[in-house]
């Protein structure tokens, strides 16, 4: 992980986001490792807070991100079908931490979605834990921090963040 650049980061966040604006999301899935976490925590709780003690409003592991996905992209998901538009923005992307092993990454985002009519807006501070493999970067843990005071009036978070 060392010979890993912020740029090479900052490309494979772009990519990301690029991803989930165009609705890929089973190519956006094989960016995690099989071990992977996605973590989105209630906006009450402090950065470091564990989904086994506390209320978050998604906690998937991979096999649970696995059926997110699934069913995000049938028909008979109704609250995004037909799928929102999106555009994210990623920016601020820093590295805190590399061992050989991984890096310990973070980023703010902006993702607009825009649905019936509404357009709300998600903000925060993503943090990131990356690992390689022979096709380049993987996510081994993404967690978001959502930084406004609660999803009013969003009401719930139907998308990938």
């Amino acid at each position: 992980m060392h010979s890993v650049s912020r740029s090479d980061v900052e490309d494979f966040l772009f990519a990301e986001a690029d991803l989930l604006d165009q609705w890929r999301l089973p190519e956006w899935l094989t960016l995690f490792t099989d071990d992977a976490k996605y973590e989105v925590p209630c906006t009450d709780l402090p950065p470091d807070a564990s989904p086994d003690t506390n209320l978050f409003y998604i906690a998937d592991d991979r096999v649970r991100l696995g059926e997110r996905v699934k069913r995000l992209m049938k028909r008979t998901a109704h609250a995004e079908f037909p799928h929102s538009k999106t555009s994210r923005m990623v920016g601020n992307v820093r590295i805190h931490a590399r061992s050989d092993e991984e890096m310990e990454v973070s980023c703010v985002f902006q993702t607009l979605r825009t649905k019936d009519g509404t357009t709300d807006l998600y903000f925060g501070k993503s943090n990131y834990r990356l690992t390689t493999n022979g096709d380049g970067l993987r996510i081994r843990e993404k967690r978001c921090l959502l930084g406004s005071e609660g999803l009013r009036p969003h009401g719930r978070i139907s998308i990938v963040l």
